[in-house]
């Protein structure tokens, strides 16, 4: 083996029932390097770093794994962290009730005789805490924090197991700019300490602002990989191997026409905090939304975005909402989700794992669970139906799956996304809300989910689209709403949208009423 890398995969093949997830993968990684793996949904970056950590035992797939010069053996994860291999996986796995010292030492404390010295673990996380940048005192409950920090506490709690290599699992896919940005930077710091780092991401300007070198993966094989301090490497090219195309445009064309007609209409929407009944959280919202028009609201993280279409949608969010909701004209008040999808709204939340997806259901279970009245007769899902309903969808969405009885948990998470969009579809609404569609997903999977909501607007439909990337929003919508601290600043047209325009109207001040 070649001394300069601390990790070497050769001829790595993995399979899953019905899917080759790993195709004679060959991967290296240079001692001290920031290493960046992209690829499709799908393409088996995930897996790939599974196999390496020890989370796919060794004996479940052929090829070998090589980290410091020697075959590595992990029957487990606790087998690479004895090795000082360390994986952040994109769902954190921190437990939330315990405190932010206890989540950093849980799974290696060494007690003295049986007895664990607490104030001593206090001591020595804030070294830790010190080194990734978290000024948070080390008895904070970590459910009390944003994702933000508690991803500076995974770090942290990698470190104190003196970690060498470093694997990041799409880290900054939940974070606002700013926490992306620090983020990035204690990377590089890490970098500096001697530590490797590999990250997983799907925001190629950040994998060009701080790779050494990048591997593409697709389908389950390896494209190629680029030395960045050698050669320049550009998002285009990057693009063009991970989808095996070119990508000129990133949104498609636009057809369809936008009618007069104003299918929803909302006035003076407010919302309060349901554990905080005297916090409004939304304060004093009007907007209109047009027949066939896809309209975006963009602002900050914590603008009230989110929770002013949950709480549309049935008021699944807030103590107490008022205000009125018109739609085509008729004024509506929905107690329950099930109240406004029979109305004609439908809601595919920004959480798919954890508020979109059963994950231990099947595909076909899914897509159906929302539509069951339609399904069935005098109470008994007609299977048959449900089959047929499914199988429409995978078809017609391209979901990638060997059958509808694959579990959803086994899918990649643009591949989720589609099965959350097709439950939605079927149960035939004419509002589709859309929080955060193409959240976690790469460049291919987000032009086919653009492809399906202008067909949805196409058809005479509309699409109100939560969206925290301003290109995105400015590339898809007809319109756009600005929100921040729970209120509209603005709106935006189409032709007139600009990124500088968005952040200017959200950072404007607004007079309490």
């Amino acid at each position: 083996m070649n001394d300069q890398y601390i990790l070497e995969v050769k001829n790595l093949t993995k399979d899953f029932p019905g899917v080759r997830a790993l195709d004679d993968v060959n991967f290296s990684v240079r001692r001290g390097e920031i290493h960046c793996l992209c690829g499709e949904n799908g393409a088996g970056k995930s897996t790939l770093m599974n196999v390496i950590s020890g989370v796919h035992p060794y004996g479940s797939y052929e090829g070998q794994v090589f980290f410091h010069g020697k075959e590595a053996h992990y029957k487990s994860v606790k087998d690479s962290e004895k090795d000082n291999l360390a994986i952040i996986h994109q769902e954190l796995a921190l437990s939330p009730y315990l405190s932010i010292y206890e989540n950093i030492f849980l799974g290696h404390i060494k007690p003295k005789f049986g007895v664990i010295n607490w104030s001593e673990l206090i001591v020595a996380s804030k070294q830790y805490l010190d080194k990734v940048g978290l000024h948070e005192d080390p008895d904070t409950v970590v459910s009390k924090m944003g994702v933000g920090k508690q991803q500076l506490v995974e770090i942290a709690r990698a470190l104190s197991k003196k970690v060498e290599l470093l694997i990041l699992d799409e880290p900054t896919s939940s974070l606002n700019d700013a926490e992306s940005e620090k983020l990035l930077q204690l990377i590089l710091e890490l970098k500096k300490e001697g530590i490797t780092c590999i990250m997983i991401s799907h925001k190629l300007n950040e994998v060009l602002e701080i790779a050494d070198s990048i591997t593409v993966l697709r389908d389950g094989k390896t494209i190629k990989s680029f030395d960045t301090n050698a050669a320049k490497v550009s998002e285009a090219e990057l693009i063009q191997h991970m989808v095996g195309r070119d990508m000129t445009h990133r949104f498609p064309e636009k057809k369809h026409q936008i009618s007069d007609e104003v299918i929803l209409e909302v006035e003076d929407w407010t919302v309060f905090h349901p554990e905080y009944p005297d916090l409004a959280v939304v304060k004093g919202a009007s907007f209109r939304l047009r027949k066939g028009e896809i309209l975006a609201f963009c602002g900050p993280m914590g603008a009230g975005r989110t929770e002013l279409m949950m709480s549309l949608f049935g008021r699944s969010y807030g103590s107490r909402c008022s205000g009125t909701v018109k739609i085509d004209g008729k004024e509506h008040i929905f107690h329950t989700p099930k109240n406004a999808i029979s109305a004609g709204l439908g809601y595919v939340s920004e959480d798919r794992k954890g508020l979109g997806l059963i994950l231990i259901q099947d595909v076909k279970t899914n897509i159906s669970n929302s539509s069951l009245d339609k399904l069935s007769v005098y109470g008994v899902v007609n299977k048959h139906e449900e089959i047929m309903a499914a199988e429409k969808y995978r078809k017609s969405l391209g979901i990638k799956t060997p059958s509808i009885d694959q579990m959803v948990k086994n899918l990649s998470g643009g591949n989720q996304q589609k099965v959350v969009l097709s439950r939605c579809l079927l149960a035939g609404p004419s509002i589709f809300i859309v929080d955060e569609p193409t959240r976690g997903i790469d460049v291919g999977a987000k032009y086919e989910i653009y492809c399906i909501l202008n067909d949805l607007v196409a058809s005479g439909k509309s699409v109100i689209m939560i969206s925290s990337e301003m290109p995105e929003a400015i590339g898809m919508a007809d319109r756009i709403y600005v929100m921040n601290e729970g209120r509209i600043k603005g709106e935006i047209s189409r032709e007139e949208a600009s990124q500088e325009k968005i952040m200017t109207m959200a950072l404007q001040k607004t007079q309490e009423k």
